[in-house]
C-alpha cells in the first residue's frame, strides 16, 4: 500500500485521497475493464465519474476549478487507477499534463477563461499535438507548418501537417488540441539558423481538422489515441498558446512534468500485477499445496515487490522535487525509466505464475502483459531516459 511505503512524506489528505481512487477503481473501473477493452472504447460514463471526484482538477488552484493539490496527489490518483486499468490511468494522466497544464501554465487570461473551467471539471477533454512520422523525441524535426494570414476578422494562423498517436484527441467531449507547428526561423547565440517552434491551439471540429480512424493498438485499447491532420486549418492568432518560438521550451517542460505522472502509472501496473499474483498464488494448490509455497514462485513475488518499492520511491522523489520547486528533470527519467521497466517485469513474471490463465485476456494480468510495454516507449523511449540521465552524469556521448 502506498500509505505504508510512504507514510513519512505523505500527509493525511493524499493517503486519504489514495484510498478513495483505489476504492473507485476497484468498485467501477476493475469490473468493466475486460468489456471496455473488448470493446475497445472509452468508457464516457466512467470519465464523468473521474470529474465529479475531482480528479481532472486535482493539481490546479480553485480559482480556475480546481482541488488546489499537488503532483503528488494526481500521481497518487494515477497509481491507484492503473492498478486495474492502465486505459484509463493515461486517460487523467494525459488529459492534466498533456492536455490542461499547458494551457494553464501558458494560457492567457482569455484562454484559460474559455477552456479550463469544463477541463479541470472533466466535462471535456484536452490532447497535445507534439508527436509526427518523423518527429518525436526529436521535436527539432517537426514538419506542421503555421504561417499567419489576413483574415475577415484579423490575423490568423494557417496550419499544415500531420500528428500521430495523440492521446483524447477523438472523444466526444474533445474540446482542443494544442499542436506545435514552426512558425519561422531563428538565429541562435551560435549563429546557427533553426527551426521557431510554437503551440498553437485548435478547437475540435475546425475545418480543415481531421482525426483519423483509432489505432489498432497492441494494448490500451480503452484508451483514445487518433492520427490528425491539420489542411488549411485556420484560427484566429489569438490562438498562439504561450509565446511565439518558446514551443519548444514549453512542451520540454510538459515532458518533464508527465515522466513523472507516465512513472506513477507504470508503478501502479506493477502493482497491479503483484496483488493479483500473490493472491493466485496464495489460492492455487499443486500437490496439495499452494504454489507461493514453493520458493521460486515466493522469490518471484519478492522481486516483484522490490519493484514496486523501488518505483514507487522513484517518482515520489521526483514529484517532491517539483512540487517544492526542485530541479527534477533527471529524476523524472529516473522514476520513468525504473517504473516502465518494472511494469513490464511484472506483467512478465504475473503472467507465468497464472500459467495458462495468464494468457487469457480477461486475465487482468494478460492486460497488463499487452499494455505494459508502451511503459518503455511513450513519453519517452528507455532509450531517452537514459540519454537524459548520462547528460545529467556529465556525459555528451
Amino acid at each position: 500500500m502506498i500509505a505504508d511505503t510512504a507514510a513519512t512524506v505523505l500527509t493525511d489528505g493524499q493517503r486519504k485521497l489514495s484510498q478513495t481512487v483505489r476504492e473507485f477503481a476497484d468498485e467501477v473501473v476493475a469490473p468493466a475493464a475486460y468489456r471496455y477493452d473488448t470493446e475497445r472504447r472509452l468508457p464516457m460514463e466512467i470519465i464523468a465519474q473521474m470529474g465529479e471526484l475531482g480528479l481532472f482538477g486535482l493539481p490546479f488552484p480553485r480559482d480556475v476549478g480546481g482541488q488546489d493539490e499537488d503532483y503528488v496527489s494526481l500521481c497518487l490518483a494515477v497509481e491507484a487507477l492503473a492498478r486495474v486499468d492502465q486505459s484509463i490511468a493515461v486517460t487523467l494522466e494525459a488529459g492534466v499534463g498533456l492536455g490542461i497544464m499547458p494551457i494553464f501554465r501558458h494560457g492567457t487570461p482569455e484562454q484559460k477563461e474559455r477552456w479550463l473551467p469544463d477541463l479541470v471539471a472533466g466535462r471535456a477533454l484536452a490532447a497535445f499535438g507534439l508527436t509526427e512520422a518523423g518527429a518525436g523525441s526529436d521535436a527539432g524535426a517537426t514538419q506542421t507548418r503555421a504561417r499567419l494570414e489576413e483574415g475577415p476578422d484579423g490575423d490568423e494562423w494557417v496550419i499544415d501537417g500531420t500528428k500521430q498517436f495523440i492521446t483524447n484527441s477523438g472523444t466526444p467531449i474533445t474540446s482542443v488540441i494544442t499542436v506545435t507547428a514552426v512558425t519561422g526561423e531563428r538565429v541562435g547565440s551560435d549563429g546557427v539558423v533553426r527551426p521557431e517552434l510554437s503551440s498553437i491551439l485548435v478547437p475540435a471540429g475546425t475545418r480543415g481538422l481531421t482525426v483519423g480512424e483509432p489505432y489498432d493498438k497492441v494494448g490500451w485499447h480503452t484508451s483514445d489515441t487518433h492520427p490528425l491532420t491539420l489542411d488549411g486549418v485556420r484560427v484566429p492568432a489569438s490562438n498562439l498558446l504561450g509565446e511565439r518560438g518558446r514551443g519548444y521550451a514549453n512542451f520540454l517542460r510538459v515532458l518533464d512534468e508527465g515522466r513523472i505522472a507516465f512513472a506513477a502509472l507504470a508503478t501502479g501496473a506493477a502493482q497491479g500485477c503483484l496483488e493479483e499474483a500473490l493472491r493466485y498464488a496464495n489460492e492455487r494448490t499443486v500437490f496439495g499445496h499452494s504454489i507461493g509455497s514453493n520458493q521460486h514462485v515466493a522469490f518471484t513475488l519478492a522481486r516483484m515487490q522490490a519493484r514496486v518499492h523501488a518505483a514507487r520511491l522513484c517518482w515520489l522523489d521526483a514529484a517532491l522535487k517539483l512540487t517544492h520547486g526542485k530541479p527534477f528533470k533527471a529524476e523524472a527519467s529516473v522514476a520513468k525509466l525504473t517504473a516502465g521497466e518494472a511494469a513490464m517485469a511484472n506483467a512478465r513474471d504475473a503472467s507465468q505464475i497464472f500459467g495458462g490463465y495468464g494468457f487469457l485476456n480477461e486475465n487482468p494480468v494478460a492486460r497488463h502483459y499487452r499494455d505494459s510495454k508502451i511503459l518503455e516507449v511513450g513519453e519517452g523511449t528507455t532509450e531517452v531516459q537514459l540519454m537524459v540521465i548520462a547528460r545529467d552524469l556529465g556525459l555528451t556521448a
